[in-house]
C-alpha cells in the first residue's frame, strides 16, 4: 500500500517524505520536504492532499518547523509564524488546521514530543478508516443487499488521500474484499482529474474492476440505474451534516437522491466541525483559473476570458444517506444535528 506522507530522519537530518500527486500516474515520484517552505509549497500545489493526509502534513509540519527554527535559531515569534503558515496553508479541508493546532498545543507544553503526537495523528488516522470501512460496508450491505453491487465514487479517497487504506475508497476496498463489488464508475473529477490520475491508479493496484467517466456523465449513470450506490469523502463536515467535498460532489448526490439510491459520505471523526453549525459557513477554496482554462499546459480559452474555479461544494444534509466515521453511521434528519 502506498504511502502518501511519512516521517523520515536520515543523514541529511528530519524530512516531511511525500508521493508526488502532481505527476502520478505517469511517474512515480517522492519529495523530501525538509523546510517549511517546501511544505507549504507542496500543499498548495496538491502534491499532497486530501483531508486525512493534510492532517497528519499538518502535524509533521508543526515538528518540521520546530526542528528547523532550532537548527536556524528561531525566535518564539517566528517558530509562531511559521506554524500558522503551515495551519492556513488550505480553507477547506479542517484537518490541515486541526493537526496543527492538535501539536502545536503538546510542542507548547514543553515536552518536546511534538514529533511523538504527529506520528499518533497518522497512527490513529489508519486505525479510523479501517473501522469506518467496514461500518461503511456493514450498511451499504444492509440496505441494498449481499449481491456484487456497482458503486461511483468521485474525487481520490485512498491511500493517497490519508495516512493509509482511504476513506471512501477504504469502504470500496472493504466490499472487494468481501467479494461484494462489481464495478465502480470513477468521475474523472475536473479540472485536476484526481479521479483519472489517482483513483483510478489506486484501483488499479488493487486489481478492482472499475471505468473512469467525464463528471458530466455521472448523473445519467445513476439515474440509468446502473449504479447501487454512491460513495464520496469529506473535506470538513458541519454540524448539521452538511458536507464539503471536492467540486462535483453535490451532482452526485442530487443524482442519487432521485433515483433512491444510497449517497453515502465516508470520513474520520477529525473531519468534522462541530464549531459550524451549517455548510453555509464552510469556506471554500477558490484555486488559479488556469486550471480551469488551460488543460496539459495548453490554454483552450479564448484570450481574455476569466474562469471562475472554486475547489470545493457543499451538500446539504438532506441529500445524504448515511455520514459513516469510525464511531458508526450517522443518518442526517431535520430534527436533530448530525454532530450535536
Amino acid at each position: 500500500m502506498v504511502k502518501a506522507i511519512e516521517w523520515i530522519e536520515d543523514a541529511d537530518g528530519p524530512t516531511v517524505r511525500i508521493i508526488d500527486q502532481t505527476v502520478l500516474p505517469t511517474v512515480e515520484s517522492y519529495l523530501d520536504l525538509r523546510t517549511v517552505d517546501q511544505l507549504v509549497d507542496a500543499i498548495a500545489r496538491l502534491a499532497v492532499r486530501g483531508a486525512p493526509a493534510l492532517g497528519a502534513a499538518g502535524g509533521y509540519g508543526v515538528a518540521l518547523a520546530e526542528r528547523q527554527g532550532a537548527a536556524e535559531g528561531w525566535s518564539a515569534d517566528r517558530l509562531d509564524a511559521e506554524i500558522e503558515r503551515v495551519a492556513l496553508a488550505r480553507p477547506t479541508a479542517v484537518n490541515l488546521e486541526w493537526g496543527a493546532r492538535r501539536v502545536d498545543a503538546v510542542r507548547r507544553t514543553g515536552s518536546g514530543q511534538a514529533l511523538a503526537e504527529a506520528h499518533r495523528i497518522a497512527e490513529e488516522d489508519e486505525a479510523a478508516n479501517r473501522e469506518l470501512s467496514r461500518l461503511g460496508a456493514d450498511w451499504l450491505l444492509e440496505r441494498i443487499g449481499k449481491r456484487p453491487l456497482r458503486a461511483l465514487t468521485h474525487c481520490n479517497t485512498g491511500a493517497l488521500a490519508t495516512t493509509a487504506w482511504g476513506t471512501a475508497y477504504g469502504v470500496l476496498k472493504e466490499l472487494h474484499e468481501r467479494g461484494a463489488l462489481e464495478l465502480v464508475y470513477v468521475d474523472e473529477t475536473r479540472p485536476l482529474l484526481q479521479g483519472t490520475r489517482l483513483t483510478s491508479w489506486e484501483l488499479a493496484k488493487d486489481g478492482i474492476p472499475h471505468v473512469v467517466e467525464v463528471d458530466g456523465a455521472a448523473s445519467s449513470t445513476i439515474l440509468r440505474g446502473l449504479v447501487d450506490f454512491a460513495v464520496i469523502g469529506a473535506d470538513r463536515i458541519a454540524a448539521n451534516g452538511d458536507t464539503a467535498n471536492k467540486i462535483g460532489s453535490v451532482s452526485v448526490a442530487l443524482a442519487a437522491h432521485r433515483a433512491g439510491i444510497p449517497f453515502l459520505v465516508a470520513a474520520p471523526m477529525s473531519t468534522v466541525d462541530a464549531t459550524l453549525a451549517s455548510g453555509d459557513l464552510i469556506e471554500i477554496e477558490e484555486r488559479d483559473e488556469n486550471e480551469v482554462l488551460a488543460f496539459g499546459g495548453t490554454t483552450m480559452s479564448a484570450p481574455g476570458v476569466r474562469g471562475f474555479n472554486p475547489a470545493f461544494d457543499v451538500t446539504p444534509y438532506d441529500l445524504i444517506s448515511g455520514i459513516v466515521t469510525e464511531h458508526g453511521v450517522v443518518e442526517p434528519t431535520v430534527t436533530q444535528p448530525a454532530f450535536a
